[in-house]
């Protein structure tokens, strides 16, 4: 019987226990904060053991393997500590697919990862694939292993903290979307160690695998020239021309202003740009990785047609709130970095008030101050620490700090006019002022209302 400790009781941690749980193992969970109510009955009700509030190292050093949160960074002094002890720290994804018989299709990216995750969920589920989602989204891989495993495909939305603890899984269909800098802090703030990460995704596979990426990355360019890919490679781009300079064997897609096409070179889909559910630049390469994954796994053309066409994007991802006296409010909480930010603002069609802060990741605004200024007429700064922003953008436009969402939405409402767009995409975490992003998503959706 092994002992598995797991650190962290969220809802990876909390699936983690119940899968260990299953397999006959002898588990303890311990999170160093206070655990949800949801989650304590959970492991209340399997009659799992754990602690709140504190790290007891007598129950944790005695284990046999790890399952720590991605939320835990790797340099913390407990986790280091169970490294010099040489016990293995490996993330919830490790551990519920070592037990799963079913295949994968991971995605990661600075950006985008969500809404891939869920858009190639939703293809391959109006094609009569027996599929799941797990990762970041809904309920976690491990319990729905622990549950029965239902599924012959996962689609798994990945993140570089999840990937840094995954050692032996292999993605059968690995899409990395793109890598720009974000979560440096957590990297040392070294770009190259967090690409380095995000490579990740593609360790383990073989020829009979795929790996998708995208052509126009310079970031996945540069680093994939230091791992040796053995996995089939499927580029995605909006440049054409590219395509025919490129190492392809076999699925591609590329887009220009007015079309979408997925395998150009072999029995193409074409899709004019305006069919698609997902607009904007960023969209259309999400839109070409999903329908890339699905063309491998031979979903029909009509299927992915029809499902690029009618998705439905997640909530706080550019989600339209109402029009309140000829302005567009629009949620984009989900923003948490500079490029996130880049990609809402280049898909603004009318001048934009745009609510920005929150707690700084490391953040270069330089990326975008060119679109700012085409863009922004103003700027409502929300954040208990908006030095930066100020400084990036203070000579450019007319910035207003606030402290509470209320008030930010309120003067971005006095600062636009009709015809204007008032846009939430703060480009930066959200754990200065509110819970998450969720929450703050939901604050500003309750504010706007409120005019």
């Amino acid at each position: 019987m092994a002992r598995i400790v797991v650190l962290g009781g969220g809802e990876s941690g909390v699936g983690a226990a119940l899968l260990a749980k299953k397999q006959g193992d002898d588990v303890f969970l311990s999170d160093g904060g206070e655990l949800k109510k949801k989650y304590r009955d959970v492991l209340s009700h399997n009659e799992i053991k754990f602690e709140e509030g504190k790290h007891s190292e007598e129950l944790i050093f005695n284990a046999s393997e790890v399952v720590k949160s991605p939320g835990i960074p790797d340099h913390v002094p407990l986790v280091k500590a169970l490294s010099k002890r040489g016990i293995p720290v490996i993330s919830e994804i490790e551990y519920g697919a070592r037990y799963s018989k079913a295949r994968f299709v991971a995605i990661s990216g600075s950006n985008g990862k969500t809404t891939t995750t869920l858009l190639t969920y939703h293809i391959l589920k109006a094609a009569g694939v027996k599929v799941g989602v797990a990762g970041n989204i809904g309920k976690s891989l491990a319990a729905q292993v622990a549950e029965g495993d239902p599924f012959d495909w996962y689609v798994l939305e990945v993140s570089s903290f999840q990937l840094d603890g995954m050692f032996d899984f292999k993605a059968d269909i690995a899409i990395l979307l793109n890598i720009i800098e974000d979560h440096l802090d957590r990297y040392d703030y070294d770009v190259k160690k967090y690409a380095r990460s995000k490579m990740r995704i593609a360790q383990n596979q073989d020829e009979n695998c795929w790996f998708i990426y995208c052509l126009d990355d310079p970031i996945t360019q540069k680093i994939s020239e230091e791992f040796e890919l053995k996995g089939r490679k499927a580029p995605f781009t909006l440049n054409e021309t590219e395509l025919k300079n490129s190492d392809i064997e076999m699925y591609s897609a590329s887009a220009n202003d007015t079309h979408l096409t997925i395998n150009p070179n072999q029995n193409p889909l074409i899709m004019t740009i305006q069919e698609l559910a997902l607009q904007g630049k960023h969209n259309l390469y999400n839109s070409m990785a999903s329908g890339i994954a699905a063309r491998i796994m031979e979903v029909r053309k009509d299927v992915i047609r029809e499902c690029l066409t009618d998705f439905q994007n997640i909530e706080h991802r550019l989600e339209h709130v109402n029009t309140v006296y000829g302005m567009n409010f629009i949620n984009d909480s989900k923003a948490t970095n500079v490029n996130s930010t880049w990609y809402a603002l280049e898909s603004m069609s009318t001048p934009t008030v745009w609510i920005a802060g929150g707690v700084d990741k490391g953040n270069n605004y330089e990326s975008i101050k060119n679109m700012v200024a085409k863009k922004v007429k103003a700027i409502i700064c929300l954040g208990k620490d908006n030095s930066k922003l100020i400084e990036a953008f203070g000579d450019m436009v007319t910035i207003m700090e606030v402290e509470n969402m209320r008030d930010a939405v309120y003067h971005a409402y006095k600062a636009g006019e009709k015809g204007d767009a008032i846009l939430l995409s703060p480009a930066c975490a959200s754990f200065d002022l509110f819970q998450d992003y969720e929450d703050r998503g939901r604050q500003f959706k309750e504010a706007v209302r409120n005019l």
